[in-house]
Parts: structure tokens; sequence; C-alpha cells
């Protein structure tokens, strides 16, 4: 590899360029905590669109991190993390305690919530 492709882009910026995009971190979180299915997704989302969704999550498939599995009648669709969107796991929970153990969760949520999230979180991402 030459140099000048090395200073292009750096590892860091290529991986928050897979997550960044709008929706995939809380998909990705929403598939952590178990969910699986197209509706399951929108929970809670009001500002997700039908048509947002699906190509968040056809982008996702297409960037490796999930699979769309589905029956012969092409329902009871649902989506599995791939390994590469498993090994996502800790980058998620580092994010999260990065904004509970710092002050930039504070307008958020309180200490006692705080706490609580970081069991919620360190439970499901760290032992998944």
């Amino acid at each position: 590899m030459n140099n000048d492709k090395k200073a292009e882009k750096c590892p860091m910026e290529l991986a928050m360029e897979l997550i960044s995009r709008k929706w995939v971190i809380q998909i990705l979180r929403d598939m952590f905590f178990g969910k699986k299915r197209f509706n399951e997704f929108k929970d809670g989302k009001p500002n997700l669109s039908n048509k947002v969704l699906s190509n968040c999550l056809k982008e996702m498939e297409e960037n490796g991190l999930i699979s769309r599995n589905s029956n012969e009648n092409n329902q009871n669709i649902e989506y599995i993390l791939t390994d590469k969107g498993k090994k996502l796991n800790k980058v998620i929970y580092e994010l999260a305690m990065f904004t509970l153990t710092t002050d930039l969760g504070n307008d958020f949520y309180d200490d006692e919530t705080k706490i609580e999230l970081e069991n919620i979180f360190k439970n499901t991402l760290i032992n998944n």
C-alpha cells in the first residue's frame, strides 16, 4: 500500500463513516438488545419512515453488518448481526459509557438513571 492511500483515511474515520449514518447506531443498539424485525426497529422512532428504515437496513446488509433471513414465502423476515456487526458491541458500549460517565449526559440523565443505563449496557453489550 502506498503512503498516499494511508494518509487519505485513518481506520477510525472509516469505522465512523460506517456507523455514523442516520439510524445505523440505533438499529445496531436495538439488535444487541434482541430486536430482529422491521417493526421492532420502528418502535420508539416516530421520525423513522418505512422507506428510510428499509434503505438503512439494505445499506447495513450491503456493508456486511447484518444479514436478512426469511422463510421461503418471504414472510417472517428477521435481520441478524453478522460477525462483522457483532464486533461493534464494544464500540457501542464505549460510546454509551463515554456519554454516561462524562458531563455529556448530564442534561439528559440523572445519576440514578446513568447507573441503571450503565448496568443495562454492560450486561447487554459486554456479555453479548
